[in-house]
């Protein structure tokens, strides 16, 4: 099954630059040792570096908004069903234009060609994002500690971090320009790697991310000293659909939770 996949891969991104339907092809390569990192390839001789396993985890979404990607033309990309979220979930914020981008999607033996808005919203339906067991079982745990352990628990996690922002680069929905942490006039976000400093960044975030987040993890993984920040975004994005029913990731003319009013909304958040 395995070669079956990575022959259709290669065979796909090989017409379409060819084809010259597309100019780069954002994927996955191999990396130092056995890991693999993400590669953009733009003639057709090198689409056969392309990798597709279970260590494709970072979510490549995150390429799309950077200007010097923009300028190598029209991208494919070979997306995880949580980097085919985010796309939906860019397409609802309007930093990718629909149709702007062909994406690959890996399923079973076949490739599929994710060409526009509705062909997007039906494969995100029928692939939800699926973590570790790990994962689901420290989230049950954090979420059954009494509130003054829960903060105990997230104040020693937040005490290791150095302030690196590597969080805020993996993330395909950090795309401001210009991060709250780099304001100084007014300062919002304390820039020192201090508790108060690395409480009021991490919750900021996270509060910024609130029905946003696809749960897609990988600002866990790129964290260089192993903080499961992820469980803090996806925990926020949890109570935005309990609280409002709302699922990012979705629907690609989505308004924003956070930004948008009804009156049927229930109230009990605010008590």
């Amino acid at each position: 099954m395995e070669s079956k996949r990575m022959q259709a891969l290669h065979q796909k991104t090989k017409e379409l630059l060819e084809s010259g339907t597309v100019q780069v092809i954002i994927g996955y390569g191999r990396g130092c040792g056995d890991r693999v990192r993400p590669v953009f390839v733009r003639n057709a001789e090198t689409a056969a570096g392309l990798v597709w396993d279970d260590r494709c985890r970072q979510n490549l979404a995150v390429y799309l908004n950077k200007p010097e990607i923009k300028n190598l033309g029209t991208p494919a990309i070979v997306a995880t069903p949580a980097a085919v979220k985010s796309i939906i979930q860019l397409i609802s914020e309007n930093q990718v234009k629909p149709c702007s981008v062909v994406v690959l999607a890996v399923d079973q033996g076949a490739v599929l060609e994710l060409k526009d808005n509705a062909s997007l919203e039906e494969y995100s339906a029928k692939h939800p994002v699926v973590f570790p067991p790990f994962v689901l079982k420290e989230m049950k745990t954090i979420a059954e500690m009494p509130l003054p352990q829960r903060n105990a628990y997230w104040q020693n996690e937040l005490s290791r971090c150095f302030k690196c922002y590597a969080c805020r680069a993996a993330c395909p929905l950090c795309y401001c320009e210009r991060c709250i942490s780099e304001n100084n006039q007014p300062q919002w976000v304390c820039p020192a790697s201090h508790p108060q400093g690395n409480f009021e960044w991490h919750i900021n975030r996270a509060m910024h991310l609130a029905g946003r987040c696809i749960e897609c993890g990988s600002c866990s993984i790129a964290c260089p000293v192993g903080i499961p920040i992820g469980l803090l975004t996806i925990e926020a994005s949890r109570m935005v659909k309990q609280e409002f029913g709302h699922e990012p990731g979705l629907r690609c003319n989505a308004d924003s939770a956070m930004s948008s009013f009804n009156t049927d909304d229930r109230e009990t958040f605010i008590q």
